[in-house]
C-alpha cells in the first residue's frame, strides 16, 4: 500500500465518519484521526445526529462543523421524504432493519421507541451513503451511532465498522447490544490493549481476529516546538470533561496536602460539565481559592500553552479508555500523574514518564506531586523525553491512519 493509502490505479478511497455530536471540543480525536486519513488522500465525509452541546471555541472544529452534515438540521419535511423514499425503493431491506431496530431494542437501555427514532435515522443515513457514493461506514463509539450504522450500512449499500473507546460501552454491554455489534461489524476497533481484550470478552473467539487495535494519536506539528524542558514553578495542569469519572474533587483534595509545603502551588483545571459546581464548592471548603483554578473549554492551542507552561499533568481518572490529553502532555515532554486505569498504564510507567497511582487514592495523587515537586531538572527532562519517545513509537496519528485504511480497504474488498 503506497503511502496515500491506494494502491497505484486505484481511484482515491472514499468512506464515511458517523459520530452522535460532532465536532466536539472534547472529539477532538475524532478530527485528528479524520485529517490524517485526508493526508493519505482518503476522501472522508462527515456525518452527525447532531452538533455538540458545547459551544464551538477553536477555528478548527468551525471548520469541521461546516464540513459536517447533521440529521437533526435537515428539516421535517425533508426527513419524512428521505425516509419515505428509501422505504419504497428497498422496501425489502427497509423492513429487515426495521425488525433488527426492534431486537436490539426490546431489552436495551435506550427502549424500544427510541430504537425506533434510530431506524429512522438510519433511513437518512442510508440514503446519504447512497447519494454520496460511500461504500464504507466507520462510527465512533459503541452506542447510538453503531446501532444506526449496523441498521443503514446494508441498506445503503455499504460494509461499517466502529470504534469502541470505553468505559462507557463496557460499563453497559448488554443494554446497548455491544456483542451483537462486535459480531456484525467488518471490524471494530478498540484503542489500546485493555480495550481490545475488554471486547474479546463481550464476543465469540470466532471473531477475534475483526478486533483491530488503532490508537489515538498526536500530528508531529503539535509537538514540535514543545517549550522549556521543565517548568520551575509548582504548577500543574489537568485537561477533562468535569465529570465524575474524571476524578478532579480527589486532586483538589490532594492539592489541599500539597499546598501546605508548597503555598504557590497552582493546579488548573481545563474543561466544563456537570461535576463544576461540586469542585467548586471542595475548593471552597479547601480554602484552595488562590490555589485551584476552574478554566473552562480552552482551544487546541490554549491547551498546548497550558501545558507546556504546567510542571506536570494529573489525571486522577476513575474511569477512562485512554486519554488523548495524556498523549498531549508526554508529547510535549511534561510527566504525567494518572491512575492504573483501562489503557493508562500501557502509555504511562512510574518513574520513566509520571507516576501511577490507585484510582481514588488522595494521599497518592498528592505523594506524586510531591515527587514532581521534587525533582531535579535533569530528571524531568529525562521523564520528558521518555514520554515524547512513547508517544512517537505507538501515537503517532498518520501512522495509526495507515492502520485505519488498510484496515477499511480489507473491509471492502471483502464486501465485493
Amino acid at each position: 500500500m503506497s503511502p496515500a493509502g491506494l494502491q497505484d490505479g486505484q481511484q482515491k478511497m472514499r468512506v464515511a465518519y458517523f459520530v452522535n455530536q460532532y465536532p466536539g471540543i472534547s472529539h477532538s480525536f475524532v478530527r485528528r484521526e479524520i485529517q490524517a486519513l485526508e493526508r493519505q488522500s482518503v476522501d472522508v465525509v462527515r456525518y452527525a445526529i447532531r452538533p455538540s452541546k458545547d459551544d464551538i471555541i477553536s477555528d478548527e472544529d468551525r471548520l469541521e462543523f461546516e464540513r459536517t452534515r447533521h440529521i437533526v438540521k435537515v428539516g421535517k419535511l425533508s426527513l419524512l421524504a428521505t425516509m419515505s423514499k428509501q422505504i419504497l425503493t428497498d422496501p425489502v431491506r427497509s423492513a429487515q432493519a426495521f425488525l433488527k431496530a426492534i431486537g436490539l431494542g426490546w431489552r436495551s437501555e435506550a427502549g424500544l421507541i427510541r430504537h425506533l427514532m434510530y431506524f429512522g435515522e438510519a433511513l437518512v443515513l442510508a440514503s446519504w451513503l447512497k447519494q454520496d457514493g460511500i461504500r464504507h461506514v466507520h462510527a465512533h463509539f459503541g452506542t447510538n451511532t453503531t446501532t444506526i450504522a449496523l441498521l443503514a450500512a446494508p441498506m445503503g449499500d455499504a460494509t461499517f465498522s466502529f470504534t469502541a473507546h470505553g468505559p462507557e460501552e463496557f460499563e453497559k454491554a448488554d443494554l446497548i447490544s455491544l456483542r451483537e455489534k462486535i459480531e456484525t461489524a467488518d471490524f471494530t476497533v478498540a484503542i489500546s490493549k485493555f480495550g481490545a481484550s475488554q471486547l474479546k470478552k463481550l464476543s465469540s473467539p470466532a471473531v477475534w481476529d475483526r478486533i483491530k487495535i488503532v490508537h489515538c494519536g498526536i500530528e508531529p506539528e503539535f509537538y514540535e516546538t514543545p517549550g522549556a524542558p521543565h517548568i520551575d514553578k509548582p504548577v500543574f495542569v489537568c485537561v477533562g470533561r468535569l465529570c465524575a469519572e474524571k476524578g478532579q474533587i480527589d486532586l483538589v483534595n490532594a492539592a489541599s496536602i500539597v499546598a501546605k509545603k508548597y503555598p504557590a502551588l497552582e493546579v488548573r483545571l481545563i474543561g466544563d460539565g456537570p461535576m463544576r459546581g461540586e469542585i467548586e464548592k471542595s475548593i471552597e471548603q479547601n480554602n484552595l481559592e488562590s490555589n485551584v483554578s476552574l478554566l473552562g473549554w480552552k482551544t487546541p492551542t490554549q491547551v498546548r500553552n497550558e501545558i507546556v507552561n504546567a510542571r506536570a499533568f494529573v489525571l486522577p481518572s476513575y474511569a477512562e479508555g485512554l486519554p488523548v490529553s495524556i498523549m498531549e502532555a508526554l508529547s510535549l515532554r511534561r510527566p504525567v500523574i494518572s491512575t492504573f486505569v483501562a489503557g493508562i498504564p500501557e502509555l504511562i510507567e512510574t518513574g520513566k514518564c509520571g507516576w501511577l497511582t490507585p484510582a481514588g487514592d488522595v494521599e497518592a495523587i498528592a505523594s506524586a506531586m510531591l515527587e514532581a515537586l521534587g525533582c531535579d531538572g535533569d530528571m524531568l527532562s529525562r521523564m520528558g523525553e521518555d514520554g515524547l519517545q512513547r508517544v512517537k513509537s505507538a501515537h503517532d496519528i498518520d501512522q495509526e491512519a495507515s492502520r485505519l485504511i488498510g484496515h477499511f480497504q480489507q473491509a471492502m474488498e471483502s464486501a465485493k
